[in-house]
C-alpha cells in the first residue's frame, strides 16, 4: 500500500511539471514564434477554460463537492484572489514574448523567495533561518543568469519578476482569507469561482488593449481551421486543467 501510494505521488507530481512546461511552451510557441502576439486574449481564453473544465470536473465527474459563496465578504476574498491570479498569468504571458522559456523557468524558481516575504509582512510569521539560507543560491543564480543571458530583455523581466510576485502574493492571501472552517473551498471550487472574476477584468481589458484581436483570431481560424490557436491550444488547457485536479488530489492525500 505505501509502495502504491507513493507512486501514485510521483505520477502526479509529474503530471503536474508536464502540464505546466507544455502550457509554458505552448503559449511561447503561440506568443513568439506563430506570432499571435496578444497575450492578454489568450489569457483570457486560459481563464474561459479554466471556468469551463473546472465546472465540468465538479458537476459532472464529481471530482470534488460543489461549493457555494457562503457571504459577501467571502466573495470578494475570493474577487481579490481572482484579480491577482489575473495578474499572474497576463504577467507571465507577456514576458514569453520577450524572454526565452529557460530564463522564464529561472525568475518562476524565485517564488519561494517571494512568498516567504509576502507571508512576513502580512502575517509576521518566520521561516527557519536554514529555509532563508536556502533561497540565497536561488536569487544568485538569477542574478547571475541576467547578466549572462544573451536574450534579456529588460521589460520582458520587469513582467517575469511581477508575474512572479503575483503568484506567491495569491498563495499567501489564498492561505489567509480562506483557511478558516467556515471559508474554506476546496482547490477546484475556488478554481471555479477564481476564473470567472478574472474573465470578467479581462474582457474589457483586451478589448481596449488588444483592438479588433476577436476579429483577427476568427480570420486565423477561418484561413487555418487546425491552427495552433484552436487545437494546440485546446490541448494546452486541458493538460492545465488536468494537473490542477492531479495536484490538488496530492495535496489531499499528503494530508
Amino acid at each position: 500500500m505505501k509502495f502504491s501510494g507513493r507512486l501514485f505521488t510521483i505520477v502526479l507530481v509529474i503530471s503536474w511539471y508536464s502540464s505546466n512546461i507544455g502550457v509554458l511552451l505552448l503559449n511561447k510557441y503561440l506568443l513568439s514564434n506563430y506570432g499571435f502576439k496578444y497575450p492578454i486574449f489568450l489569457t483570457l481564453c486560459h481563464m474561459l477554460a479554466c471556468s469551463t473544465f473546472s465546472y465540468a470536473a465538479i458537476s459532472w465527474l464529481k471530482i470534488a463537492p460543489m461549493q457555494s459563496i457562503r457571504s459577501r465578504l467571502q466573495l470578494m476574498k475570493i474577487t481579490a484572489l481572482g484579480l491577482i491570479f489575473c495578474l499572474s498569468v497576463v504577467g507571465g504571458n507577456i514576458s514569453l514574448k520577450y524572454l526565452p522559456v529557460s530564463f522564464n523557468q529561472a525568475v518562476g524558481a524565485t517564488t519561494p523567495l517571494f512568498t516567504a516575504v509576502f507571508a512576513y509582512i502580512m502575517t509576521l510569521k518566520r521561516e527557519a533561518w536554514v529555509t532563508y539560507f536556502t533561497l540565497v543560491p536561488v536569487v544568485t543564480g538569477v542574478i547571475i543568469a541576467s547578466g549572462g543571458e544573451p536574450s534579456f530583455h529588460l521589460f520582458g523581466f520587469i513582467m517575469c519578476v511581477g508575474a512572479t510576485a503575483a503568484r506567491a502574493l495569491k498563495t499567501v492571501l489564498q492561505g489567509i482569507l480562506l483557511s478558516s472552517d467556515g471559508e474554506k473551498l476546496h482547490s477546484m471550487n475556488l478554481l471555479m469561482y477564481m476564473a470567472p472574476v478574472a474573465v470578467i477584468f479581462l474582457v474589457p481589458t483586451a478589448l481596449i488593449m488588444e483592438k479588433n484581436v476577436v476579429g483577427i483570431t476568427i480570420a486565423l481560424a477561418r484561413d487555418d481551421w487546425k491552427n495552433p490557436v484552436s487545437v494546440t491550444g485546446m490541448l494546452g488547457y486541458s493538460l492545465t486543467v488536468i494537473g490542477a485536479v492531479l495536484y490538488s488530489e496530492s495535496k489531499k492525500r499528503s494530508k
